[in-house]
Formats: structure tokens, C-alpha cells, sequence
């Protein structure tokens, strides 16, 4: 293949991916002037959020088998068209209703991009340059999400929150026509059947668990549907896994688990599910501990965000080329310790820390993550037979939204626990906040010295060309 042709196959897909994993956080900071625009409340206006996982949650265990049974270039702008139809009528949304199934649309097609750039980078890209390629990719994962917020917050600040929107429409039709002009290769599709009833136990299992997980800062006071939710979906979860295994003797399986036999693999979605649990769950309490509790602007804490995002696209590429040269554990060793090291100096902060020392934690946390998704995109399908690269990318996504799902819950639920223990004892707002955060953080460190544990035992896979 034509290098050109390459780069612009990748290009197409990775710029479309970062558009939607930038737009999934993207209304964070817009979220209160949308509530006050339709007259909802903040339970009701969570459920952008909200929905927009439970439709990647549903969505991405399917990409295995629409992977093998149609062709890259229908995928991408199946994809595409559904993201742009969501931005259109997100824009004209005369009522929440209507906002939400825009967001539901964007869903869509954000679920199939993603493992479609992981399966077409691992199929296309050789070997020795595979690293490097990665190490681009993951700035579509990790920039994304951490300057969605400052990107919301100049928009909202500026205009109105629908001149988000409006500026994501250009780019897509852009991204679209790239893609048209550039994916125009043979890919080896099979027509393989559709089996409704794993199709069905998919909904319920990861939908239930990502809804429970979604509600569970609810527990305590209305258990029966965050409970109700996890026990659906984790009973669900077990039936899937058995069907699948039975289904896959005989290859009609929804989703193929083999990959799970390797241990780099199995890792691999176990530091995965840390490092976006502890990044979604950062992004989303500091603005709230810093807005709230020392009254800091939303652009100011935008603008905090920034350094770490583009630190990360400055040295993705870079730990992408050491991988190529030195395998995995260079990369990954190192990216967890800085991680862990970040959400442990982010446990010293309290009202009075100067914010060049918050930039500072972040910044250190921002290039342990880089590190850490260069190396994990890189490793995670190396040595998994190329056959299974779409149940596989299907697999590592999935874990991502899950891990993403669930660092987000833990971080806001301790946070508002503590907080709300300490002001109901007379501590004032900005005090229980900042000790909320510090424990949430606590957990953030434990959570990320696991993954620094589980980077020890990452191997190098053996070279194949």
C-alpha cells in the first residue's frame, strides 16, 4: 500500500476518533447552562452523560462481528454520518428529549470508530513502525477527554453551548470526505450470523452494569435500582461469557474471549480499565473542588488542564518509538509509576496549594498516561493472532468505557461522601471538598500502584512480520 494511502487511512480515522472522544467531555463544563436552557434538573441533565455511555456500553461489544461482516470503509461512514447527524440535530434540539437522542446518535458512532482505528492500525502499519503509530493514536484517547473540559468552558464563556456543536459539524463532514477519498482498499469480509440472543445478553450485561455503576453514588439512599442494575447486568455478564464460549467451537460467536489466554492481553485490559478510571475520575472532580470550593472561574481551571493535554501530545509519539525499539516495559514501567506518583502528589493538595503545583501533579500525571496508552495500545493486540483483532480492540474499548465509567463514579461518589459528612458537621463547603478529593485521590494512588504492579508482568511479544 501506497504510503500516502496509509497515512491518510490513519489520519481519517484517528482525527474522527479524537472528535468524538473530545466531544464525549465535552459537556462537563456546559452541562449547568443546558439544565438552565430546558429546565431540568441535574439528575435528568446527567443522563447526556450518562446515555452516551450505556449506547458505547451496548454498542462496542457488537464491533467484533461488524468488523468481520462489513467492510472498513461502510463502517467509517456509517460512523461518521451518525456522529454528524447527532451534531445536527444536537444544535437544533428544541427540547432535552431531543438533545439526548442526539447524543445517543454521537454514541453510535464513536463505539465503532474506536476499535476500527485499533484493528486497522494493527492490520495495516508494520511491525517496526506500529509502536510510533500508537503512540499517536493514544493522544486521540487520552488528549481528548482532558481538554474537552477547557474546550467547553471557552465556548460557554464566549457564545452558548450549541456553538459546540456547530463547531464540531465542519470537522466532521471533513473527516468524512477524508475518509471517502483515502479508505478505498479490499477488506476480507465473511458474512458470519448475527446472534440475537448474545446481542441481547450484551445489552443487558453491560448496559446494566454501566447504568448501576452510573447511579451508584445513589446507594445509600435508593438502593434498589443501582443494586437492581448491577445484579441484572452481572448475571447477564456470566450467561454472555458461557454463550460465547459455547458459540465460538463453532464460530458464531457475538464476541470472541480467546484473547483473554494472553496473560499481555488480560494485563493489558486490567491497566487499561486503571488508567482511564483515574483519568476520567480526575477530570471530572477537579473542576468541581476547584470551582466550588476555591471559587476559581471555569475557563481558569480549563486553562489548569491544558499543559497536561498538550504535554501528552508532544511525547506520545516520542514513548511510540521507544516501544518500537525496546518493547513494552520501557514504556509502561515508568508511564505507571508517573501515574501513581501523579495521583499521589494530587493527595497533598488542600485550599491554600499555589495552582502551579496543581498544573505541576498534572502535568506529571498527564505524561505517566501517555506512557501508559502508547504502551497498552501498542501491547495489548501484539501477540494476539490477527483473526481475532476485531473481537480483541472490541474487548480493550470496552474495558476502557467500563474502567472510565467506574473511576468516574468512585472519585464523585468518595468526594461528595466526605464532603458531605464534614459540612453536615459544620466544616465549611471548601474544607469537606478538599478532604473529599484527598481521599478520593488516596484511592486514585492504590488504584494506580496496581497498574505499576501489573506493568512488571507485561512481556514483549515475539516478533512476527
Amino acid at each position: 500500500m501506497p504510503r500516502r494511502q496509509l497515512v491518510g487511512i490513519i489520519g481519517a480515522l484517528a482525527l474522527g476518533a479524537f472528535l468524538m472522544i473530545l466531544n464525549e467531555t465535552v459537556l462537563t463544563v456546559a452541562l449547568p447552562s443546558i439544565m438552565a436552557d430546558y429546565g431540568v434538573s441535574a439528575a435528568a441533565g446527567q443522563w447526556l452523560t450518562t446515555g452516551f455511555l450505556l449506547t458505547m456500553a451496548v454498542v462496542i461489544p457488537t464491533t467484533g462481528f461488524l468488523l468481520q461482516r462489513f467492510p472498513m470503509r461502510a463502517l467509517f461512514v456509517f460512523a461518521l454520518g451518525s456522529f454528524l447527524a447527532g451534531t445536527l440535530l444536537a444544535i437544533v434540539a428544541p427540547v432535552f428529549g431531543v438533545l439526548l437522542a442526539a447524543r445517543v446518535l454521537q454514541a453510535v458512532g464513536t463505539a465503532i470508530v474506536m476499535p476500527l482505528l485499533m484493528s486497522t492500525t494493527l492490520t495495516l502499519v508494520p511491525l517496526r513502525h506500529r509502536g510510533t503509530v500508537m503512540g499517536l493514536n493514544s493522544i486521540v484517547i487520552a488528549v481528548g477527554p482532558a481538554i474537552g473540559p477547557t474546550v467547553s468552558g471557552i465556548v460557554v464563556n464566549s457564545l452558548s453551548w450549541h456553538w459546540i456543536f456547530v463547531g464540531m459539524t465542519p470537522l466532521a463532514v471533513l473527516i468524512l470526505v477524508l475518509g471517502i477519498v483515502f479508505i478505498k482498499i479490499p477488506s476480507a469480509t465473511r458474512r458470519v450470523p448475527l446472534d440475537v440472543p448474545s446481542v441481547v445478553l450484551s445489552v443487558l450485561a453491560f448496559g446494566g452494569l454501566v447504568y448501576a455503576i452510573s447511579i451508584f453514588g445513589d446507594v445509600l439512599t435508593e438502593p434498589v435500582l443501582p443494586l437492581a442494575g448491577a445484579a441484572i447486568g452481572l448475571v447477564s455478564l456470566a450467561a454472555f461469557v458461557a454463550r460465547q464460549i459455547g458459540l465460538a467451537r463453532t464460530g458464531g460467536e457475538l464476541l470472541n474471549l480467546q484473547p483473554f489466554a494472553n496473560r499481555t492481553f488480560s494485563l493489558s485490559v486490567a491497566m487499561i480499565m486503571i488508567a482511564m478510571g483515574t483519568l476520567l475520575g480526575t477530570v471530572v472532580i477537579l473542576p468541581i473542588f476547584l470551582q466550588n470550593g476555591s471559587g476559581l472561574s471555569t475557563l481558569t481551571i480549563g486553562m489548569m488542564l491544558l499543559p497536561g493535554g498538550l504535554v501528552q501530545v508532544a511525547v506520545g509519539p516520542i514513548f511510540g518509538r521507544v516501544f518500537d525499539r525496546h518493547g513494552p516495559r520501557p514504556v509502561l514501567i515508568p508511564g505507571a509509576l508517573m501515574l501513581a506518583l501523579g495521583q499521589w502528589l494530587f493527595t497533598t493538595i488542600h485550599p491554600d496549594t499555589a495552582l502551579g503545583l496543581i498544573v505541576a501533579f498534572h502535568t506529571v500525571f498527564c505524561i505517566g498516561l501517555a506512557m501508559l496508552m502508547t504502551g497498552l495500545l501498542s501491547a495489548a493486540l501484539s501477540d494476539v493472532p490477527q483473526r481475532l483483532y476485531g473481537h480483541g480492540s472490541a474487548i480493550f474499548n470496552t474495558a476502557q468505557q467500563l474502567g472510565g465509567a467506574i473511576g468516574t463514579t468512585i472519585f464523585v461518589t468518595v468526594m461528595s461522601t466526605v464532603a458531605l459528612g464534614r459540612t453536615d458537621g459544620g466544616a465549611p463547603l471548601v474544607d469537606g471538598l478538599f478532604e473529599g478529593a484527598h481521599i478520593a485521590f488516596l484511592v486514585g494512588g492504590v488504584l494506580a500502584t496496581i497498574a505499576v504492579v501489573c506493568s512488571l508482568f507485561v512481556t514483549r511479544a515475539p516478533q512476527r512480520h
